[in-house]
C-alpha cells in the first residue's frame, strides 16, 4: 500500500523550487484588444470600431515576476476623428489594463491605425463616393 506524504507548507520549500506563474500571449493580447475597444468606445460613443492585438512578451528574471509586454494594436476608427487623441487613449487604457490584470509592465504599445470608415460610404451601402 503506497503512503501519501502531507503537501509541504510553503515555507517549507525554498522559493526557487516553488515554480513559477507565466501569463500566456494569448490572455495578454485578449486584455490588450479588450482594454482598446472600451477606450474607442469611450472616445467616440455609437461610433462603430474594432481593434484586435498582436503580442510580444519579454520575460525575465528579475522585477517584475511576469514580465514586460511589447503590444502592437491594430484599430478601426471612424472618419472624421482626432487620430493622435484617440491613439493616445488606447495606449494608456492598453497600459493600465495589461498592469493590472497581468501584473505586467508594459514597455511598449504601437497603434496602427488599418482602416478608417466614414459615414458616407455607410450611408451609400459602401458605393462610390466622390
Amino acid at each position: 500500500m503506497a503512503t501519501v506524504s502531507p503537501p509541504a507548507a510553503a515555507g517549507d520549500v525554498p522559493a526557487g523550487e516553488r515554480g513559477a506563474t507565466r501569463i500566456a500571449d494569448r490572455v495578454v493580447a485578449r486584455i490588450a484588444a479588450r482594454a482598446a475597444r472600451e477606450a474607442l468606445r469611450e472616445a467616440a460613443p455609437g461610433a462603430p470600431t474594432d481593434a484586435h492585438a498582436t503580442v510580444t512578451v519579454a520575460h525575465r528574471d528579475v522585477h517584475p515576476p511576469f514580465g514586460e509586454a511589447r503590444l502592437r494594436i491594430a484599430v478601426e476608427l471612424a472618419y472624421p476623428a482626432p487620430i493622435g487623441a484617440h491613439c493616445r487613449l488606447v495606449r494608456r487604457q492598453v497600459t493600465e489594463r495589461v498592469r493590472a490584470l497581468a501584473g505586467m509592465t508594459v514597455a511598449e504599445v504601437a497603434v496602427q491605425v488599418e482602416r478608417l470608415n466614414s459615414p458616407l460610404l455607410t450611408d451609400r451601402a459602401r458605393g462610390r463616393v466622390r
